[in-house]
Parts: C-alpha cells; structure tokens; sequence
C-alpha cells in the first residue's frame, strides 16, 4: 500500500523530497541529501550534532514549524556489509509531528547516513509511535538497504570469465 512521491512544486516553492510511505498510517521512507556540510569521511565518527542537523534538516523539509521535540536516541555505526569499506551510521530517533489541523502526532524512526560524493546522504524511516513495535522490523530493513555510490559500481572482477 506504499505509495512514491517524487519532487513536486507547491507554497514553499519546490520539494526535492523523494518519499514512499502508507500515508494513512503514518509510516514513511524518505532520502534526503545535505550539501551543507560537504564529505565528512567517514560518518560514522561524525558528531552526534551533525546526525541531528541533517536528520532535523529532512524531517523539517516544509519548514521548522511542522515537529517539535526531535531527539536522537540511539546513534552506531552501520556494521552490514558494504562495498570498498564505506562507512554508514544509524540513528533511533523519536519526535512529535505538529499537523495542519493542530494535533501532535509522536513518531519514532531510524535512519542511515552516509557521506559519498560532495554531501551526506540519509534514509530514514518512521511511524507513529503507537504503530512503531509492529513496524520497526521493516523500517529498519528499509533503512539498512540503503548504498549510495559516488563513483559508481564496478563489477568488473566479480565477472565470471570463460577460458576458450
């Protein structure tokens, strides 16, 4: 029941958010990428703070004034497999969402961060507090699937060779 929502125009001018989600329960994917900061290496030493601005940056994409009470929970480094040894981060995170209609709606995600190329990229995932036990096995896999690749990929040694 996953609905994307890609980059659109509206009052605040244009999105850039790349978004899937079931809208109707509150649970949501969303990339986002920070240039602000540029490559910080290996963003699993990062500081806690940095991880803050760019997942308050994301979650505040339509302005500032849409959450309140963002806090990181739990920050570690990423420690699946990733390809020529980069480095990710995942953050717990909680925070309440402040709606158009005036309620205050308490959420809980994760996310991944990575820094490739000129930027740092995050993927972070959340629902409703209430629905969070029931979703988190999935938003976390959502989250630890995500690679970004400044270089590209090259698979050129893993290709199987036939001698003639």
């Amino acid at each position: 029941n996953w609905v994307v929502t890609l980059p659109s125009n509206n009052a605040n001018g244009e999105g850039g958010t790349i978004q899937a989600g079931d809208y109707g329960k509150g649970d949501t994917a969303t990339l986002y990428v920070y240039s602000d900061q540029g490559n910080v290496g290996d963003i699993s030493k990062a500081s806690k703070e940095l991880v803050e601005t760019v997942l308050k940056r994301s979650i505040g994409q339509r302005g500032d004034n849409m959450y309140q009470n963002f806090k990181i929970t739990k920050l570690e480094p990423g420690t699946d497999s990733y390809l020529k040894g980069q480095n990710y981060v995942l953050a717990d995170f909680k925070y309440q969402l402040l709606t158009g209609a005036g309620f205050e709606v308490d959420r809980k995600g994760v996310a991944s961060l990575t820094s490739e190329g000129g930027a740092i990229e995050a993927l972070w995932a959340a629902s409703t507090s209430v629905r969070y036990k029931k979703t988190e096995p999935a938003l976390r896999d959502i989250v630890k699937s995500f690679r970004c690749y400044a270089e590209g990929i090259n698979f050129a040694d893993d290709l199987y060779v036939v001698d003639e």
